[in-house]
């Protein structure tokens, strides 16, 4: 088993701070939408649209932000992205009307998709020999982090007032506020100062934009268990209705025990390729598990579909740790925020998109629309390995100095 705790030093803090965010993120996952709709009594559709416009936002914002990360300070930005989304979050409750409403969740969006890309440099500089396991670990942090929120949110829910769902509001914008301060206790990352040659270079780089592309389709995968499962079981199952948080709380415990573990295995771009290919398959079986549930007794449906979350988080493992490596190893050093900023598109677009793609598919459909789905993430794992090869063509899997130098002789 992995360390619980880094020891003393920037990782330390730097998992201290994701550990604080996520609680209040755990907080407004678990919460966020039906403090809208039940305490300011927006509409649902409007709620919808709302964060559709904010999911643009933040696709528009990533790759700026991590640019100014590079060459202005990680730590100083990635902090300054913090402040702006507690401030947002705390706008909340001033939302009573749709374009109030609109206007705080596209700023808390942005500001949530400019910080990761603002952190990546950190993870980076602080990460160690391989940043890509340290990025794993972070991985399991926050899922504990947004476990623990999720149990505070579950109490505003239950007892469903006004104040309830403010204090929760409050919460989310304090915890954003402490991580910001606990970044103030690592030492600055000198900016990478600026090359020759055109300023946006990852979207340059068709490699790296394919692979974006091809995480961006995989990435859907987080949603089944969030958005498709939750309405299978309870529309065409005959499982108990509370399975939903066993299912939720099966994926959280495998991730934390198991995320930094799957990751060392994933050691180089062409491992990576491996890696995506495998969690393919496994989203293939899955799905392939989940449709058969429907029309068996409640004890095998719910049996079955235990079985098939716990093979769904061993692809999210591989997938995860696929995607931890292939962003880092084929970014060079000088441009890591904004080539992870171009790389977080293609999860931007799976959050905007994913959830209404799996209900046309997996809800409206039904049964036949699970195998395409499953289809779909075992042909993007197919191809990844070739696109692996496209971006790396080096045999040694090793692309920092040859890709830097090869971007830079191009431009």
């Amino acid at each position: 088993m992995p360390r619980l705790i880094p020891g003393p030093g920037p990782q330390r803090v730097l998992a201290a701070s994701n550990f604080v965010y996520t609680i209040g993120s755990g907080l407004y996952l678990t919460a966020g939408v039906l403090y809208f709709t039940e305490a300011v009594h927006l509409p649902a559709d409007q709620v919808g649209i709302g964060l559709g416009i904010a999911g643009l936002v933040a696709l528009a914002l990533g790759v700026a932000v991590g640019h100014l990360a590079d060459r202005y300070g990680a730590r100083g930005v990635h902090a300054a992205t913090l402040v702006v989304q507690a401030l947002a979050t705390a706008g909340f409750v001033l939302a009573d009307s749709f374009w109030p409403f609109v206007l705080v969740v596209c700023a808390a969006a942005g500001a949530k998709a400019a910080g990761t890309a603002a952190r990546a440099p950190l993870i980076r500089h602080y990460g160690g020999a391989r940043p890509q396991e340290f990025r794993a670990y972070l991985r399991a942090v926050t899922n504990v982090g947004i476990s623990l929120g999720a149990v505070g949110a579950g109490w505003v829910v239950q007892v469903g007032t006004l104040t309830a769902y403010q204090l929760m509001v409050a919460g989310n914008a304090i915890a954003f506020v402490v991580s910001a301060a606990l970044l103030f206790l690592l030492p600055p990352v000198a900016p990478v100062p600026a090359t020759g040659g055109p300023r946006w270079i990852a979207l340059r780089d068709r490699p790296y934009l394919l692979l974006t592309a091809l995480d961006g389709i995989m990435a859907i995968q987080f949603k089944v268990l969030t958005v498709a499962v939750p309405l299978w079981l309870v529309g065409a199952t005959s499982a108990p209705h509370w399975l939903i948080s066993g299912t939720m709380l099966t994926c959280t415990v495998i991730v934390v025990a198991f995320q930094v573990r799957a990751s060392r295995g994933v050691d180089s771009p062409s491992a990576g390729g491996n890696a995506y290919r495998r969690a393919g398959i496994a989203f293939l079986v899955s799905c392939s598990m989940i449709s058969l549930s429907a029309g068996i007794p409640a004890w095998a449906a719910g049996t079955l579909l235990i079985a098939a979350v716990v093979v769904h988080t061993v692809g999210e493992l591989w997938h995860s740790a696929a995607g931890f490596e292939v962003s880092f190893a084929l970014a060079p050093r000088q441009a890591t925020g904004q080539y992870l900023g171009v790389f977080g598109l293609g999860a931007g677009l799976a959050e905007a998109l994913g959830p209404g793609l799996l209900i046309a598919l997996c809800i409206t459909w039904g049964r036949p629309g699970w195998y395409v789905v499953g289809a779909m993430f075992a042909l993007t794992g197919l191809a990844a390995p070739f696109a692996v090869r496209w971006a790396n063509p080096g045999p040694t899997g090793e692309p920092e100095r040859s890709r830097a130098g090869r971007l830079s002789r191009s431009t």
